[in-house]
């Protein structure tokens, strides 16, 4: 890809959150653009930091994207797979984790085969990349700071940039119109917006992505969904569903239930009490 990259993921998906992932007095998340060179693969980094009071524990769950993710935790560099369902990152005392979002798409240079296959999956980085892989862990776990972390994964991936792929772009165009355009609601609109048949379409995100296209789509409108509702706790449900594209209002009550595991109701009654609403 070249010139300026258009997002390709959301800032949602940490549950019962307000405005995504707001900072907090015991947790907070950072976003920080890839380099020029690398934003046709990947999307952005990422921090998540914690302290907590000695004997406390503390939880943030998350509906992933469809994203490959490179995580620095506890000293161990893994990959993780696009995760289907929601899941509860449970964190004590203090701590941070560090990471690496790939666009939907953008890890299968790297991977050399279907993202389908690690789909649900956490890989040790070395399982690809050898003992390179741990020394790259050593050294980031050897500087906590941020831009040097950036900077140590940065020259990582540039020293194993892959050959360009067009169907990555191909892809990249897809999955950010199934983020930004409303006027998508079924894969159909899909099909016809970029012409190509149903069958072509499901073996390009079963290769690229590792999820399928009805999935993408229900997932990044289930997201704004979340965060609407923890957000204005005055919205009515309903509306928010038109608003995304779900016309039958009972497929939204359960594709919403579920994925988040409370109705829309409960959910944003949950927020509105500042409840953890959520667990996996």
């Amino acid at each position: 890809m070249n010139g300026p990259e258009i997002a390709t993921t959301s800032e949602y998906g940490v549950l019962g959150v307000r405005s995504g992932f707001a900072e907090q007095s015991h947790h907070l998340l950072e976003r920080f653009p890839p380099a020029a060179d690398l934003a046709s693969l990947v999307e952005r980094h990422w921090v998540v930091s914690w302290e907590l009071p000695p004997g406390r524990e503390a939880s943030i769950t998350l509906l992933p994207h469809p994203c490959v993710n490179l995580v620095l935790d506890a000293g161990r560099l893994a990959i993780s797979g696009v995760g289907e369902e929601r899941f509860t990152y449970v964190y004590r005392g203090a701590g941070r984790v560090f990471g690496v979002k790939f666009r939907p798409g953008g890890f299968l240079p790297f991977l050399g085969r279907p993202v389908g296959d690690i789909t649900r999956r956490v890989l040790p980085a070395e399982q690809l990349w050898g003992p390179s892989a741990a020394a790259l862990a050593r050294a980031m776990d050897a500087d906590e700071r941020t831009d040097r972390r950036i900077a140590l994964v940065e020259e990582f991936l540039r020293a194993r940039w892959p050959p360009d792929d067009p169907q990555v772009r191909f892809v990249g165009e897809i999955v950010a119109a199934l983020l930004h355009d409303r006027t998508i609601s079924r894969v159909e609109d899909v099909t016809q917006r970029f012409a190509i048949t149903p069958r072509t379409l499901q073996r390009l995100f079963a290769r690229y992505v590792g999820v399928s296209p009805k999935w993408v789509l229900r997932r990044y409108r289930l997201h704004e969904a979340a965060a609407v509702l923890a957000d204005d706790h005055r919205r009515q449900w309903a509306d928010v569903a038109t608003e995304l594209g779900y016309f039958d209002q009972s497929h939204f009550i359960r594709d919403f239930t579920r994925a988040i595991g409370m109705t829309p109701v409960a959910y944003a009654e949950a927020c509105r009490q500042n409840l953890a609403p959520v667990s996996a």
